[in-house]
């Protein structure tokens, strides 16, 4: 039997050429599980001839992924014989098939510390090389006396084996670092380069992990690596060790950044290898690899410990040496390095400016990007035209995946740094003419609200579109805001109104304005926001150009059967208001209110929370030097459900009811049996749409989007009619007709009910802590069950006086809160006086849901800042 195992066995040499002749993987798996199947028979036959063959078979099968865990013991078996030859093959193999984790591993600790303390030098090596791959913690923790000791070895071999297995062992167990800094130390005095080599890798990985180590070689070994570091850069030519003719580069890298290890944060120990890095900088030669690798140490080396600012400034120039060559990958660790260099000696990189621009050109994608990301950090409000003049001109002729990367950075910049907002406009008008199918949503949007800010240039502005809409037609960004400026300042466009100085003269009729609408709607047949956006510009136009509204009336109901809903819908409205309400007409299209820039801007950075607001705030920064009143900080109140998530307030800023000018304030009764309604409620009300849509707290722009769902204020404004109709129109038409019917007539205000007086309503003890109390008064106005007025009073418990007493509340969604400003930001001790403040809560759900209410109150008592929480739950019923 077991002779007819021993011919099963080929030899290894035979597997593989049978393994690779295989053509297909089952021919593989089949080859492998015959050669498996014997393997396993001779272990069982405990074969000591063949083991060492076994095994090497078993570590090419591994390569190969098969499973070979059954021959772990096996490696254990040729670790503990006698040879040299089996150890080797024992060794390999532990190595290959096991790992730190493996439980086999500590069955053979006790044969490695046995084989580091052997007389043959070439077993101790095999164990120290075993012991550095696989070392597990255990391991390192009951060998590592043995390995201290070997440090020492009369063998330079052996002591450098030593060193790199010393690097394992403080990396597993980092509080054996302190037994070998005095032997690691003893190493960087070695003349054999190797040696030293592992020394120097040794040191710097253990001032990674001991501070004691750290602190040790500072103060004994940073002149000894000097001296050595010195030597090699003055050094005559030595055979053995010269590469491309520089003397161990590899020793010179791994000095260089043992040096930046210790000279980070140390002042004297900067100024210890100051000249010597000065010298390695300005001797080594970099028309090899070898001494560009040197150089890029050095310039990291320089840029990681103390300041010195002649040697910044000489390794900020040889990483614009660097951005010269031709070497891709030089140019782009080169990007990489001044990229952090720009945090250290910001004007050494600008000198490199012209350079890094020409990058931003280069051919190689890579390289474009981590240039483009790099001159975005060198942009400031001093070369941001300069700059900006050099970006746009490269779009004009860059590849077409580098647009929008190249698009978003300089739409970036130009807001972040615009000096004045003609300079935005202009910029942002090229951008759109060049790449404005590559812009994103937010950044028109923004682009829309300077506009609307920047009233001395709404006749500028819309010309300069009118004119670059002529010659960029294709690109959908810059049509939408082309024609989103011509329905809201056409009158200025025909009349040229507002005409600067740098201007150009330029007619435009009344027709050329209508002309180009219909163009874009012709030119984007499948964007459904650019048609539904000239949708809304015609019906503007309709109004402010009385003689094309036969024309203009003609292209809006051309859309009239159009198979996407919404166009249908809005040409259907538009016509009506177009053909048969001439004399409201104007007031439903006038100009659009200024778009809070403040807020907009806030929201768009995610600073601004939809829902909470507070009595008292510091003023934001406002892009593009627009100064702008006050507005409040909006807190993030925590610990609502999804009920209760925040809603806007009015203090914070509601945009919807901004630009549709009502506040969350009661308006008028439409009948004694109807509630309140405010915001979107209230228009929709008074145009007896029917059931309104939910609130909404979205984007100021997403009037610019008709497509979504939560229409807007423009929306609300241009949705006129409804293909659904009242019950009051369907009682009176004929059984099985359902007419459209005409919304705007009779369009009015509705008559007010009689008023009468409203309910009283308990004072509740709203809040109360051992130092404050907080008292709300409740009162309704007549006729307006939705709307609660609530006072609120304040008490100081404490013998302190308050200051900066700021009170700050949130709501859910279905509530609407207005605070206003409290009496005093001062609350006087012992209840000797009291602050007042007035709330307005609008309940959407008046008689579904009471109200409720999250607070927070901050004070400052002795120059200390004070935080009270709290939920208020026990509102009256009714409210």
């Amino acid at each position: 039997k077991f002779s007819y195992f021993i011919k099963l066995l080929l030899s290894a040499r035979d597997m593989i050429r049978s393994i690779r002749a295989c053509k297909t993987a089952a021919e593989e798996r089949a080859v492998v599980r015959k050669e498996c199947a014997a393997i396993r028979a001779a272990i069982s036959e405990n074969d000591q001839d063949y083991r060492h063959r076994n095994l090497a078979k078993l570590m090419f099968i591994h390569m190969l992924g098969y499973p070979t865990h059954f021959g772990q013991m096996e490696c254990l078996k040729l670790i503990a014989s006698p040879g040299f030859p089996e150890k080797r093959i024992g060794y390999l193999g532990l190595m290959l098939l096991l790992d730190e984790r493996q439980e086999v591993l500590m069955l053979v600790t006790n044969s490695i510390k046995q084989d580091l303390n052997h007389t043959n030098q070439y077993i101790v090596g095999l164990a120290l090389c075993a012991l550095g791959n696989i070392c597990s913690a255990e391991m390192a923790r009951d060998l590592a006396p043995e390995v201290e000791r070997l440090l020492q070895f009369r063998d330079p071999n052996i002591r450098k084996k030593a060193a790199l297995c010393t690097i394992r062992i403080i990396k597993k167990v980092p509080d054996l670092a302190e037994n070998f800094i005095n032997p690691a130390a003893a190493l960087l005095k070695e003349k054999h380069h190797g040696v030293l080599l592992t020394g120097v890798q040794l040191c710097t990985d253990m001032c990674k992990v001991s501070t004691e180590a750290l602190e040790y070689f500072k103060k004994k070994c940073i002149d000894g690596l000097v001296k050595v570091l010195k030597d090699l850069a003055n050094s005559p030519y030595a055979p053995e060790y010269d590469i491309s003719g520089i003397t161990d580069p590899f020793l010179q890298i791994r000095l260089l950044r043992l040096l930046r290890v210790l000279g980070q944060g140390d002042a004297d120990t900067s100024d210890t290898m100051n000249d010597i890095l000065a010298q390695v900088a300005t001797k080594t030669e970099s028309n090899k690899n070898a001494g560009n690798a040197i150089l890029y140490e050095c310039v990291a080396t320089i840029m990681s410990i103390e300041d010195n600012s002649g040697l910044r400034v000489l390794a900020v120039n040889i990483l614009g040496r660097f951005l010269s060559s031709r070497d891709n990958n030089i140019r782009y660790v080169a990007l990489n390095m001044l990229m952090k260099a720009i945090t250290l000696d910001t004007q050494a990189v600008q000198r490199q400016r012209a350079t890094i621009l020409e990058c931003v050109k280069d051919p190689d994608a890579s390289i474009r990007k981590r240039a483009l990301e790099l001159v975005y950090l060198l942009v400031n409000e001093s070369n941001v035209k300069s700059l900006t003049k050099e970006l746009v001109d490269y779009l004009e002729v860059s590849d077409q995946e580098f647009k929008g990367d190249l698009t978003a950075k300089i739409c970036s910049i130009v807001e972040k740094f615009s000096p004045e907002k003609i300079w935005y406009i202009d910029q942002m008008l090229k951008v759109l003419s060049e790449a404005g199918n590559y812009v994103k949503d937010e950044v028109w949007h923004a682009l829309i609200v300077v506009i609307t800010n920047a009233s001395n240039l709404h006749g500028y502005t819309v010309r300069s579109l009118y004119k670059a809409v002529q010659t960029a037609g294709e690109q959908e960004t810059l049509v939408r805001v082309a024609v989103w400026c011509i329905g809201e300042y056409g009158e200025m466009l025909v009349g040229s109104a507002g005409v600067l100085d740098i201007e150009d003269p330029i007619t435009v009729t009344e027709a050329d304005a209508v002309d180009v609408v219909e163009a874009a709607i012709k030119r984007h047949p499948l964007d459904l926001t650019t048609r539904a956006m000239c949708l809304i510009a015609l019906l503007k136009l309709s109004s402010r150009f009385p003689s094309c509204s036969k024309r203009i009336n003609d292209i809006v109901l051309h859309h009239k059967g159009s198979l996407v809903l919404e166009l249908q819908q809005r040409a259907i409205e538009f016509s009506s208001i177009i053909g048969r309400h001439e004399k409201i007409r104007s007031a439903l299209v006038e100009r659009m209110p200024v778009l809070d820039e403040v807020t907009y801007t806030g929201r768009r950075a995610g600073s601004v929370p939809a829902a909470v607001s507070t009595s008292q705030g510091a003023p934001p920064r406002i892009p593009n030097g627009v100064a702008k009143p006050t507005s409040a900080p909006l807190v993030d109140l925590l610990d609502l459900s999804s009920d209760e998530t925040p809603a806007p307030s009015s203090f914070g800023g509601d945009f919807l009811q901004d630009l549709l000018g009502v506040d969350v304030s009661p308006a008028s009764s439409k009948g004694t049996n109807q509630t309140q309604k405010s915001g979107t409620d209230v228009l929709l009300d008074l145009l007896s749409i029917g059931t309104p849509p939910a609130q909404s707290s979205s984007s100021t722009l997403d009037m610019l989007s008709p497509s979504q769902d939560n229409k807007s204020s423009v929306d609300i404004l241009n949705t006129l009619a409804s293909p659904s109709t009242t019950p009051s129109a369907q009682a009176s038409s004929p059984a099985g007709i359902s007419p459209m019917m005409d919304l705007l007539n009779g369009f009015g205000p509705s008559p007010s009910g009689p008023e009468t007086n409203g309910p009283t309503y308990p004072s509740v003890v709203a809040f109360e802590s051992s130092s404050l109390k907080m008292t709300f008064n409740f009162s309704k106005e007549p006729g307006n069950p939705q709307t609660t007025l609530i006072e609120a009073q304040f008490a100081n418990k404490s013998p302190n006086i308050y200051s900066n007493f700021v009170f700050q509340a949130a709501v859910p969604k279905f509530l609407q809160l207005h605070l206003e400003p409290a009496s005093s930001n001062t609350l006087p001790a012992s209840g000797n006086g009291s602050i007042t403040q007035k709330l307005r809560v609008s309940n959407s759900q008046h008689g579904k849901k009471s109200l409720v209410m999250r607070i927070r109150i901050n004070y400052k008592v002795n120059d200390k800042d004070v935080l009270e929480e709290g939920q208020v739950n026990n509102f009256p019923r009714g409210l």
